[in-house]
């Protein structure tokens, strides 16, 4: 049952990155520069000089947000995955890495967009280091547990 709960919320987490991706160009990019204007308040205009800054700004908060997306996309593979052991992680990444290929593909469609092979480095980029999160907390887990015998 757990499983399959967790699927569902992979297909629910994949039909969000789907809408965002389907966005045409103009709508995608008033949505990154309104989360820029956000930042820009919280730190103050005066740290983002001279204002080609700003496009720099705009520009790494989209890609941080791939980065961040497949982050979590591979985490909820990951807990979808009845597997064990390594298998279990190379998957959930393998899973991650294909979708954000299917997705560059699917922005070939999109007014303005265009799928882009760097992208889906920073996207695979994302799901590996959360595999590496997950297996340092599981072997820190272990380590740690009150049952494990010390040499």
């Amino acid at each position: 049952m757990k499983f399959r709960f967790w699927w569902g919320v992979a297909v629910l987490y994949m039909a969000v990155i789907f809408y965002l991706s389907h966005q045409p160009a103009v709508h995608s990019n008033e949505l990154s520069t309104s989360v820029t204007e956000v930042v820009i308040e919280l730190v103050g205009e005066e740290a983002f000089q001279p204002p080609s800054t700003l496009d720099q700004l705009n520009h790494l908060l989209r890609k941080s947000t791939h980065f961040i997306a497949y982050f979590g996309l591979a985490i909820v593979f990951w807990m979808a995955l009845a597997k064990k052991g390594f298998t279990r992680y190379f998957l959930a990444w393998g899973l991650a890495t294909f979708y954000a290929c299917t997705d560059e593909f699917h922005q070939l469609f999109v007014e303005g967009r265009g799928g882009q092979l760097r992208d889906v480095g920073i996207d695979s980029s994302g799901a590996a280091l959360a595999m590496l999160v997950l297996f340092g907390i599981q072997m820190t887990r272990r380590l740690l547990s009150p049952g494990r015998k010390s040499s």
